[in-house]
């Protein structure tokens, strides 16, 4: 027979210390995400260089970050650079992680965007007077914007989950290890997890909710 009292009270009581786990959950996927756009945008330009040594090491980047699991890319940062002298907190190894892996997968999203652009776009901006750089500039990058927003969006999202993998390598300060911690001290998984598993999905609802505004107003063309 099912015997199980629910508690609720408990997690309710928790929900001030389970929003600034979420709070530093944001912190560390915006930073993330920062860290990744950056090093995206640098790895499309490898790609895109002809150089066959910097489009080499841009696409292994990318292929490393989308075949490996995000946990043995988190694993790699925290224990894996302790090999060779490298200690990281839990806080930094994390956002290395996660950063890694949203810079693969933002490369990827920007290399199919401007695929998707034919040339002739570039080349009718060129024959309008434009420099191939202006031509760039104003014609090629606001389309891929339009395009890769979206899927960027859904990055940000799965960031915002990743931060949940923090747990294995001793992070306590986010959602997720705040959660951990005072499950550990009152044996109440169900009520905790469920509650932080809510919020974790009005944080993710809310970002895509913003993004679709966002993008509404910006791309409407």
């Amino acid at each position: 027979m099912f015997k199980y009292a629910f508690h609720w009270n408990q997690a309710l009581k928790a929900l001030p210390q389970l929003l600034e786990g979420a709070l530093v959950t944001l912190q560390i996927a915006l930073l993330s995400m920062a860290i990744g756009l950056a090093i995206a945008i640098v790895l499309t330009l490898f790609r895109l260089s002809g150089n066959r040594l910097l489009s080499g090491f841009a696409s292994a980047w990318v292929e490393v970050a989308r075949n490996t699991p995000a946990l043995f890319q988190i694993y790699m940062a925290h224990f894996g650079l302790g090999n060779f002298g490298i200690h990281l907190t839990p806080f930094t190894a994390l956002l290395v992680g996660i950063a890694f892996n949203n810079a693969g997968y933002l490369a990827e999203n920007f290399r199919g965007a401007l695929k998707a652009i034919p040339d002739t776009q570039a080349r009718a901006g060129r024959s309008l007077g434009m420099t191939s750089l202006q031509a760039f500039r104003m014609i090629v990058v606001p389309q891929m914007l339009r395009i890769a927003f979206l899927p960027a969006t859904n990055q940000m999202v799965w960031a915002i989950l990743m931060t949940s993998l923090g747990v294995t390598v001793g992070m306590n300060t986010d959602l997720a290890g705040v959660t951990q911690e005072l499950n550990a001290r009152s044996f109440r998984t169900f009520e905790f997890f469920a509650l932080a598993a809510v919020i974790y999905y009005l944080i993710a609802k809310a970002v895509t909710l913003a993004a679709r505004a966002v993008a509404w107003r910006m791309f409407r063309y």
